[in-house]
């Protein structure tokens, strides 16, 4: 599944995509500076992973697609992926086209924005402007920042108003369907002073998707005293290469949780990037990470502290088996100037059968004196002891590995506050030892 990198998109590619999605002037101009970065740029140096090979630009870029009316017209094997809840809040994207969007009236009239990023970048022109690609994910950080920058499509762009809360979570889905198509959504989440949204992301795919590409940016921006969660869950097949940047913003006494669920089972790219900007803001990062098969996946989670009495946690879990492979980055670094903070890591990989491999790489960067900081990392096989008690019992080897995952993701899993978030993984994992079964 890998081939060489090189550019097959020019600028006349890039100006019919946006054309496509009715953009303005400005967002083409940024389209066309990013894909000439992009011919100029590198790709990114991952550690301990050689990505020269994957597949980032041999895909067709843009694929329109009829929208749904009624949830369902989706098909069965996706549909199940959405977490039940009300639908206040919806977005679903096939490919490169939204097909369904929903927001409840009651949500709009509090002057909440969740629509499609074009169409938010037309009617909130300004606004969009002020977040877009400036502080979270740049243009020209390498190769394929750029690339997305030059070819995103669809994406949305949710805004709550300072004060709103919002009990009830907002979904997406990002649907990657029909061989080499390309899906390069952009998610721009801005949450004012003093609101509160909860917000889920799916990336699925279907199982005939062969040499797909995803490459999607979630960038996030919490306001003074805001409360935000954002969950992503990837689970997208094996002949897929998932590209996914995560970035984030913190203002003071802002709280932050992300939830990263990286069940992707072909080449994965995973990158969590949070910057606590202001005085007290808190970052929470739980993360876990499932590869089988022939699986291959590079995961970093990194927090930067800029300023005092700021404060982040790392869970990360890590599951290998068959021929899968993955290294597990944690990051964080306290800045001169951000004393009396409080970063925190945590990082173990568990490797199931003598061909998979993982790596665990804790990283601190501490540049000032007043801070605490510490972390926990380990590697290892799993117990045959254990193993063998299990299968003592009368438990197949299938099952017995199954409760020992679930047992050692649980450290993770049982912090999700989103009992129905907690099912939606957990049916995840499930799929993926029965698909074992029937092999």
């Amino acid at each position: 599944m890998s081939v060489e990198t090189r550019m097959l998109f020019d600028e006349n590619v890039v100006t019919e995509v946006s054309k496509k999605q009715q953009e303005p002037e400005w967002m083409l101009q940024s389209r066309l500076e990013a894909l000439r970065a992009a011919a100029r740029l590198p790709l990114p140096q991952l550690q301990k992973t050689n990505i020269d090979r994957w597949n980032f630009t041999d895909f067709n870029p843009y694929k329109d697609e009829a929208p749904i009316k009624e949830l369902s017209e989706l098909p069965e094997n996706i549909a199940r992926f959405l977490v039940e809840q009300e639908n206040s809040g919806l977005f679903i994207q096939k490919n490169s086209s939204v097909i369904f969007q929903n927001l409840s009236a009651e949500l709009a009239d509090k002057g909440i924005i969740f629509t499609d990023l074009a169409t938010a970048a037309r009617d909130h022109e300004e606004l969009v402007k002020v977040y877009f690609m400036n502080e979270g994910v740049k243009r020209d950080e390498h190769q394929l920042t750029a690339l997305h920058a030059a070819l995103f499509s669809g994406g949305i762009f949710l805004y709550i108003p300072r004060g709103v809360e919002v009990t009830v979570p907002l979904q997406a889905m990002f649907w990657l369907s029909g061989g080499k198509n390309g899906m390069l959504p952009h998610v721009l989440l801005v949450a004012e002073d003093h609101s509160r949204v909860d917000f889920v992301a799916n990336f699925v795919s279907d199982p005939d998707d062969g040499g797909a590409v995803s490459n999607s940016v979630i960038e996030a921006f919490v306001g003074a005293n805001a409360d935000v969660r954002i969950a992503t869950v990837n689970t997208l097949g094996e002949s897929v290469v998932d590209v996914i940047y995560r970035r984030s913003v913190v203002d003071r006494d802002g709280r932050l949780e992300w939830i990263v669920a990286d069940l992707s089972d072909g080449r994965l790219i995973s990158d969590n990037t949070s910057a606590l900007r202001g005085e007290g803001g808190s970052v929470n990062v739980k993360a876990v990470v499932l590869g089988t098969g022939e699986m291959r996946g590079n995961v970093t989670s990194y927090i930067r502290h800029l300023a005092r009495n700021t404060a982040s946690e790392i869970n990360a879990r890590s599951v290998m088996k068959d021929q899968a492979s993955s290294i597990l980055n944690s990051i964080t670094k306290i800045e001169k100037g951000a004393s009396k903070s409080d970063g925190q890591q945590s990082g173990k990989v568990l490797m199931l059968g003598e061909k998979a491999r993982g790596d665990a790489n804790p990283i601190l960067l501490i540049d000032e004196n007043d801070v605490a900081a510490g972390h926990a990392a380990s590697v290892g096989r799993i117990d045959p002891l254990q193993l063998y008690y299990l299968m003592s019992r009368g438990i197949s080897r299938t099952e017995a590995e199954r409760l020992i995952i679930y047992g050692f993701l649980d450290t993770v899993l049982s912090q999700i506050p989103s009992e129905a978030l907690r099912k939606s993984i957990h049916r995840v994992i499930e799929r993926k030892f029965a698909n074992e079964k029937r092999s």
